[in-house]
């Protein structure tokens, strides 16, 4: 069977061509493929507790539901704490559209409350996260930097629009590169502490991969060099996807317009629009248009 990686997920081209699923236990996803199993007789190294995974789950579906009700089908997110599976996937089969989220995820100890919101952000993504998807035939899925790209400048801003992010900032190690390119983007206090909080989201979920891939932790200070030579669909390199969730907090694109299938323009900060920052970040973007 041929298998097609997506997201914090690894997708399988089923017999029914317009059913596709990940590997059912979740082990491949994240990164490459690991066996590390985190007991729910653990305590998470930053509290995150099964009251708080299943809170930010269901604040994350009640914002995004609505998404994919228009599009006339129905979300599902499973949440499985007991299982120590470090990982989380997406699938959809027919107009059953799902997530699933394992406790592993959550009681590994780069991962904070916002990283799981992330997580959660970056699954839905492959189902409404729009171009660039992935290109093997029937494909329904957003790619990997992409719904990376969705989940900091669309899902975390709607999820987190009603909280004092400036109070949780303000409890937060924040690097002086992240207040220095916040600032120069955002205004009122409110969209700077939004950007703060989604910049740092993406830091724990980028300490994940690091520390799965056995590397040393990415920094906002040393984005990814490589210039892409055509659009990469499958898992961008750690420091990549840095890269991509913090441009995304940076992005000034009004979170409630939505991204498109058919163009990476609609919605984002693109060169064709006039930003010079928050862009897609070319270590796995190729533009389709220039």
């Amino acid at each position: 069977m041929k298998t097609f990686k997506h997201g914090l997920l690894a997708l399988s081209l089923l017999a029914a061509p317009s059913i596709f699923a990940c590997t059912v236990d979740g082990r491949e996803g994240i990164v490459e493929k690991n066996k590390l199993w985190l007991s729910p007789a653990l305590k998470s190294v930053n509290g995150v507790t099964e009251e708080q995974f299943n809170k930010v789950i269901d604040e994350a579906v009640v914002v995004m539901e609505p998404y994919i009700k228009a599009r006339g089908a129905n979300l599902t997110v499973v949440k499985k704490w007991e299982d120590g599976t470090v990982n989380a996937y997406a699938e959809q089969v027919g107009k059953e559209w799902k997530v699933s989220m394992f406790g592993g995820l959550a009681r590994h100890e780069t991962i904070t409350s916002d990283g799981l919101a992330l997580v959660v952000c970056h699954e839905i993504g492959h189902h409404i996260g729009g171009a660039p998807v992935y290109s093997w035939k029937a494909g329904w899925a957003t790619t990997e930097g992409q719904s990376d790209y969705f989940a900091t400048t669309k899902c975390l801003r709607q999820v987190w629009a009603k909280e004092n992010n400036e109070e949780i900032t303000a409890a937060m190690e924040i690097p002086a590169r992240v207040k220095e390119l916040c600032g120069s983007q955002n205004v009122w206090n409110q969209e700077y502490a939004l950007c703060l909080r989604g910049a740092m989201a993406g830091d724990s979920v980028a300490r994940l991969f690091a520390a799965l891939r056995k590397q040393e932790p990415s920094k906002f200070e040393t984005p990814d060099p490589k210039i892409a030579k055509y659009t990469q669909e499958s898992h961008p390199a750690t420091q990549c996807r840095l890269d991509t969730y913090f441009q995304g907090a940076l992005c000034a694109a009004d979170e409630m317009e939505e991204f498109s299938r058919e163009t990476e323009v609609t919605g984002s900060c693109h060169k064709t629009l006039g930003h010079k920052i928050g862009l897609r970040p070319a270590c796995w973007h190729k533009p389709a248009v220039q």
